[in-house]
This record gives structure tokens, sequence and C-alpha cells, in this order.
């Protein structure tokens, strides 16, 4: 009698008939070293992903799960940490491509569920502060309780037509904006602006303009490049400095909007499928962006658990396209520019022939314990 083959799809092989568990590999019987070697993270943070992403992703439906939490969680750290889905990595869980992405599509969404848990600016005025003394401490700059910037991850094209992700390299991409603290933690992302949007225009639509604008943090900036405009909330740098004072405006501000990139090249080191050596993120600009955000959810937990992602050199490093100036394009925010002046003149003008003032010696690198990865995206 002839047995008949079929092939199980990937529902069948995540969903299952009846009530078996298909648990085709176990945390206990590897090391860690292959743990970090093959999914890039150790043991207890994974095991400790299984219980945050488990009841997402062991949801009751018409058919019961077949693929354990723990499998689908193996599949989606291997492909955002090395951006492939290559045939040894479905092997060693013991599970197919096709699985492989619809376990990817599972842990993605758990993760953005969970995205304003672990992303988030401090709401209390005691963590506020702490925010601005640590960046104080750095650079000298007051009152700064992040720093911000955009980063451009590259996508396939979603059709011949829409030219909005393209960006000015004539890549597809989406352009990212970030805000992280002194350490590298994130407390804004917003992944779903098109690549052909510049910076400060991506910060005008963003919902973050739309807090600061609103007063919600008070007393308080971020810092940005000259990509942006000057806002009372935003200091950007000035653009030709003359006096020793400005000068040293500008040597703090750049000393402390430098922890946003050593950030920008941490994220990509350690998830691969961000930094475009294994290609473009070949989804649609939405999960891209899904994809983008779930990774920033695991930086921000990683840093919660102590581990410091400064990773490995980055392979086939892509450019990004370059800075943008745009404060030429509108009016000068006349208020905005009289808080710089009145920074200019409280903080980095009462330094004479080499004598310290009341703020500190502007530093170029972090405290022993923010090293984080620096070579270039």
């Amino acid at each position: 009698m002839a047995i008949p083959i079929t092939v199980l799809d990937c529902d069948l092989l995540l969903y299952g008939r009846g009530h078996r568990t298909l648990d085709r590999f176990k945390l206990d019987d590897v090391s860690d070293e292959y743990l970090m070697s093959m999914y890039g993270f150790p043991r207890q943070f994974i095991y400790y992903l299984v219980e945050l992403l488990g009841p997402s992703l062991s949801r009751p439906t018409q058919r019961s799960r077949a693929i354990s939490p723990e499998t689908q969680i193996l599949a989606a750290l291997g492909f955002y940490t090395s951006g492939s889905f290559q045939t040894r990595m479905g092997d060693a869980i013991g599970i197919s491509q096709a699985s492989m992405s619809r376990c990817v599509a599972n842990v993605t969404e758990a993760l953005v569920e969970r995205a304003s848990q672990f992303i988030h600016f401090p709401a209390d005025e005691a963590s506020k502060q702490a925010l601005k003394d640590e960046f104080y401490g750095l650079a000298g700059m007051p009152g700064v309780i992040g720093v911000l910037d955009c980063i451009h991850v590259a996508i396939k094209a979603p059709n011949a037509e829409d030219l909005s992700y393209v960006n000015r390299k004539g890549l597809h991409s989406l352009n990212c904006l970030l805000v992280c603290d002194l350490r590298g933690a994130l407390m804004t992302v917003e992944t779903n602006w098109p690549g052909s949007l510049q910076d400060c225009a991506v910060l005008q639509r963003s919902s973050l303009c739309g807090q600061f604008e609103a007063g919600l943090h008070k007393d308080s900036w971020l810092l940005g490049d000259s990509s942006f405009f000057l806002r009372t909330w935003l200091m950007t740098p000035l653009h030709v400095p003359k006096t020793p004072a400005e000068y040293r405006y500008n040597m703090a501000h750049s000393a402390t909007h430098s922890v946003i990139g050593k950030t920008f090249r941490a994220l990509c080191s350690h998830f691969r499928c961000l930094d475009g050596s294994q290609g473009a993120l070949q989804y649609s600009p939405e999960k891209s962006s899904h994809i983008i955000l779930a990774c920033c959810v695991l930086h921000n937990i990683s840093l919660e658990h102590g581990m410091y992602l400064w990773a490995s050199p980055l392979t086939g490093p892509r450019e990004q396209p370059p800075e943008e100036e745009c404060e030429h394009l509108e009016p000068l925010d006349l208020e905005a520019d009289q808080i710089r002046q009145e920074l200019l003149l409280t903080h980095f003008s009462n330094v004479e022939d080499g004598e310290k003032g009341d703020f500190p010696e502007v530093v170029t690198s972090f405290p022993p314990h923010h090293h984080l990865h620096t070579s270039l995206i």
C-alpha cells in the first residue's frame, strides 16, 4: 500500500492539529557559547523572553500551537542578529524557512505590542533631573534629557510607482527617528517614515514634536544636529561659531550628541538585519517598520539586563545619506535663539585664559561602563 506524502505548510507547523507540541530544540541541550554565537543572547535572557512573550505566542486559536514559544523566539532572534533566513538556522531548531518567517512575524508583533513598556521618557521629575545631571556630567551641556537623530534602514522597493521611500542616495529606506539617554537606552522610536523625507520633516511630523510643543517636558530640551531646526526644546549647533563661548558650546554639543551615533552603531552591530550587510529588509514598509521597532525593544531590554551591546565590527558597512542643512529653510525661531544665547552667556562664557568655569571639562568618550561599539554604520 502506498503511503501518501504531504507537504506541511507553516500554519500547520505553527498551530498543528490536536494538542501536540513539536519541541524541536531544547535550550538545556546546548552551551551558552552556542546560544551567543547562533542567536546573539545568553540563556537566561532567552528564558526571560519566553516568559514575557509566551502568552502572545500561545494565543488560543482554532488550531493548537505546534511550535513552542521558545522555538519561535529562537527563530526570530536568529533572524534579527544575522539578517538572514539561513538554512543552518532553521536546521538548528528543526523548522523550515517558511516556518521561520512566520515565527519572526509572530515574535515581532509580540515585541511591538510591548514597545511602550520598554521605550518611553521618564514620567517623574526626579528621573528627568537624573537625566539632566548625567548629560551635564558628560560635557557640561545643561538641561538635556535626550539626544535625537535619524537613521535610514534599507527596505525592498514597495512597488515601481512609489518613490516616497527613495532616499537621497537612491536607495529605498525607512527614515527612523530615535532619541536615547546617556547609556544608549531608547526613549522614543518612530520607524514608519519613508526615506524620501528629510530628517527635519520627519521630526516636524512626529508625535515627539507634538509632545514637546504641548509642553510635556518643560524646562528640558533635546539635542539635534544641524539637519534639524532650532526649537525652544531642541538645541542645535551654531553653523559658524565665532566667539570662544560659541566654540565651547559646539564642542559640548558635539560630545553630548555623539551618544546617539554610538547607539545607532551598537544597534546595527547587534541586529544585523538592520545594517544592510545581508541586503535590504525583504518586507513591506509596515512590516519592516515593525521589525526595526522590535529590535529597538530588544535593545532596551538588553540594557535593562546589563548587556552592553558593543558587539563585533560591522561587515559591509552602509553609508548613511548625507546630513542636510535645514535651518535656512524657515525663519529663525527667535525665542529658541534667545534660549541658546542665554546658554552661551550663563554656561559657556565664563572661561578666560584657560581658567575653568562652572561646567565640567568637555570629554569625548563615554565613562568605562558605557562602552558602545564605534565603527561607522
